[in-house]
């Protein structure tokens, strides 16, 4: 049999109404007359005795650890007998800053035209290879052992690139490294012979080492030359000297004497300066193409000279009055 429901009631009105029990009817209050009637209050029920039972949970599953979670050597030990791809993905994103760091110490001594990028995808190859290749018997942290496989495969990839020989670039180290020594200990660059003297090499061996200190290097004409004020830089190629271009204000300036000096000759005696100074024929080749004897030729280039000669004195002294 279920227990009787004890039930509260509250009034809005000043009066408080008792409580009423569960067989007696509950109606409305009419304390004030001529108005519209408030709704009924709300009834609050506790029960007593309830056999409700309440809800049971799940249990939660539980979570394996993550691999950053994980030991660094607990990882190692179950990657070098299972091979897990995703143990050497991890390796691979943990250990990558290392890559960058050596990159940019190998590239503080390279010239700018190397791009760091170009380091950083070879030092990939050699971080591939140091997760694969590390062996934990041998008691050496990962991370010295991964640097030196990291900037072997840059100095690897630097020697495919370059043009020069190993030989050669040693050599050229060697000239370099005694004409420092030199200069910190006499404050003066060394010659040629006393830098060989300092070496203790003759013969055909200096020669030689002359010949590969002295190697013509390859410069990119995209390298940057200098910076500029604005936002695009200077280039190689940009400061560039092209000798096969003429400077218009010269040929300007040329022409304008050329017209000057040969305003007074007959079309008979340019044609004589023109084929004896520009073609470069001489007297007789020339009297023979103006059907002229080769002394009437001579006889009328002096003559041409001497008024050139003349015109020129005289252009300069109005040059000089104006």
């Amino acid at each position: 049999m279920k227990a009787p429901l004890a039930v509260v009631t509250t009034s809005t009105t000043s009066n408080r109404s008792p409580a009423v029990s569960a067989d007696q009817p509950v109606t409305k209050s009419s304390s004030r007359v001529g108005k519209v009637a408030k709704p009924a209050p709300k009834l609050a029920v506790r029960t007593h005795g309830s056999s409700v039972k309440p809800s049971v949970k799940a249990p939660a599953k539980v979570k394996a650890p993550s691999l950053a979670d994980r030991p660094v050597m607990e990882l190692w030990v179950e990657y070098q007998q299972t091979h897990s791809d995703e143990i050497r993905n991890y390796f691979w994103q943990k250990y990558f800053p290392l890559v960058r760091y050596v990159a940019e110490k190998v590239y503080a001594r390279l010239p700018a035209e190397v791009d760091v990028g170009d380091l950083v995808s070879s030092g990939q190859f050699g971080l591939a290879d140091a997760i694969n290749a590390f062996d934990l018997s041998k008691g050496v942290k990962f991370e010295t052992y991964c640097v030196n496989r990291i900037r072997g495969a840059i100095l690897d990839e630097l020697r495919a690139m370059d043009w020069v020989p190993r030989l050669v670039r040693s050599r050229t180290a060697k000239l370099q490294n005694a004409s420092e020594r030199n200069f910190v200990e006499t404050g003066r660059r060394p010659s040629n012979d006393e830098l060989m003297s300092l070496l203790g090499i003759e013969g055909d061996e200096r020669g030689k080492l002359e010949k590969d200190g002295s190697a013509i290097g390859i410069v990119s004409l995209n390298r940057k030359c200098f910076s500029s004020d604005g936002s695009k830089e200077v280039t190689e190629i940009d400061v560039l000297r092209d000798d096969s271009q003429t400077d218009p204000l010269e040929d300007t300036q040329r022409r304008d004497i050329k017209d000057l000096i040969t305003r007074g000759l007959s079309r008979a005696e340019r044609l004589i300066v023109t084929l004896y100074y520009y073609e470069e024929m001489t007297m007789k080749e020339i009297g023979s193409t103006l059907d002229l004897s080769e002394s009437r030729v001579s006889q009328m280039h002096s003559g041409i000279l001497a008024r050139l000669k003349a015109q020129m004195h005289h252009k300069a002294r109005e040059l000089q009055q104006q």
